[in-house]
């Protein structure tokens, strides 16, 4: 069998950042920084696409249209914020299937009830391991031998306990997933009590002003990490952008005094490829045109 994607990056590279998206745009950017893989975040499509928090209200058919639309517009790999699968593990068994088929090449699947919180808000709940072992179970089996790669992630540590984190983590590997994600771990510590008794590859999340502290990827590939997302970091930076040109257009009437706050429109327009599409209308123009 051949070497699946995200294995074959690991194999290359010991640890992995990569940036969270939530469109095209943004995983086109990602691409063109040199970045060998993206991540479509939950959070950020239920606040791009909803305006809502990150509080269960995405729903399935909401993600995938996301997912394909962003894995059909990049070469690189793309793992998706599939949350709790959506339901039990007959969903999962449909939500892996509806991956697959928009491009996917994996999904992280936690174990939260439904309907489910950002990892770093309070009031989170866990379903019984035994449920989730089951879920995890059930996304090996519809994967089959296709190329999908299962992270599973637990948010035990802060609705019980690092070691019950930690244990529920060892369940999900004999399960059949191939990274883990203990979420939320509260100081560096922590992570390091993590990579210390789980087997690699591990995931860190990067959320900036959650309760993780951030740490290079140095310091995380020192620690034991061999994934590392920023899973929120467009959103946020994107956010404040247009929060601070949407303000001055409000105050001076223009953005005349910032153009160098922008990108330039032939440079924005090489981002979206956009003499490709010239050449391409050129080829199939016809002669009354």
């Amino acid at each position: 069998m051949p070497t699946k994607r995200i294995h074959a990056l690991l194999e290359k590279e010991r640890t992995l950042v990569f940036p969270g998206v939530y469109d095209a745009l943004g995983a086109k950017l990602v691409e063109q920084a040199g970045f060998p893989l993206t991540f479509i975040s939950g959070y950020s499509v239920a606040a791009t696409q909803l305006g809502l928090p990150d509080f269960g209200y995405l729903t399935q058919t909401e993600m995938v249209a996301v997912a394909k639309r962003v894995c059909g517009s990049v070469k690189i790999p793309v793992i998706i914020d599939a949350d709790t699968g959506y339901g039990n593990a007959l969903n999962v068994i449909r939500t892996v299937n509806e991956l697959i088929d928009a491009g996917a090449a994996g999904m992280f699947l936690e174990d939260q009830v439904w309907p489910k919180r950002c990892g770093h808000m309070k009031g989170k709940r866990v379903i019984p391991v035994e449920e989730q072992v089951q879920k995890i179970r059930a996304a090996a089996d519809a994967r089959g031998t296709r190329d999908f790669f299962i992270v599973a992630r637990t948010d035990a540590r802060q609705v019980t306990s690092l070691d019950e984190a930690i244990g529920r983590c060892r369940r999900y590997k004999e399960a059949g997933a191939d990274a883990l994600f203990v979420e939320a771990p509260r100081s560096r510590e922590e992570l390091a009590a993590i990579a210390r008794e789980l087997p690699p590859p591990l995931v860190a999340n990067m959320l900036e002003g959650g309760v993780t502290p951030l740490l290079t990827r140095d310091e995380l590939e020192q620690v034991g990490f061999q994934l590392v997302v920023c899973p929120l970091t467009a959103l946020y930076a994107s956010a404040k952008a247009m929060q601070d040109m949407f303000g001055l257009i409000k105050s001076a009437g223009t953005t005349r005094a910032a153009l160098d706050r922008l990108i330039p429109f032939q440079q924005f327009h090489g981002i979206i490829d956009l003499d490709a599409y010239y050449a391409l209308d050129d080829r199939y123009r016809t002669p009354e045109e």
